[in-house]
This record gives C-alpha cells, structure tokens and sequence, in this order.
C-alpha cells in the first residue's frame, strides 16, 4: 500500500482503536498490522505525538508476570478528534470512490 496513504491514515486508526478500548503500543501495533502493512517504529512516535497534543494520556498497569506496561487512553479532546477525522475520512473516502467509479475505465 502506498506509504502516504498510510501516514494519513494512521492517526484516525490508532484514535479509533483507543476509542474503543485503553491499549498499549505493541496490541495497537499488532492490531493495525492485521489490516494494514505498518512498520512497528511508526506508532510510537505517533503515539508520542497524540500524547504531546492532549489526545491521549498514558498509565501504567501491573502484570502478574513481567514489568508494568504503559496503556494508552483517549482524552476527551481525543474522544473529539477521533469523531471529527472519522467524519472527514468518511466524506473524503466516499468523494474519491465516486469519482473512481465514475471515470474508472475498468
């Protein structure tokens, strides 16, 4: 898949994923790898970034075995900017469909 679609899409994935449910770095990796191609060092900057702009904040929870892992979860602002990106990803998606199926030679 082309690497700019990806970056662009990115941020609405792992804000969605985080909508649903608190997670941390290596399950969200593990579940956007599932269903697009992304090299596992691209999240954690981003994730790093969210965290930066409000959207997200970190806790740590402890494990029985192992060291504690650092969960993310959505802030409100994240919660909000999750919606807005979905809405614009929907129009935006359905713009470019439409027009695909009506030029589309094939």
């Amino acid at each position: 898949m082309n690497t700019q679609f990806k970056k662009g899409v990115l941020e609405l994935c792992v804000l969605t994923l985080l909508r649903k449910k608190d997670s941390y770095g290596y399950d969200l990796a593990e579940k956007i790898a599932s269903t697009i191609e992304i090299a596992e060092g691209t999240l954690y900057p981003l994730l790093r970034k969210l965290k930066l702009d409000g959207l997200c904040e970190t806790y740590l929870s402890e494990r029985s075995a192992g060291p504690p892992r650092k969960y993310y979860r959505l802030t409100e602002k994240g919660i909000e900017m999750q919606k807005a990106q979905k809405k614009e990803w929907k129009a935006f998606s359905d713009s470019v469909n439409t027009l695909m199926e009506e030029y589309d030679d094939e």
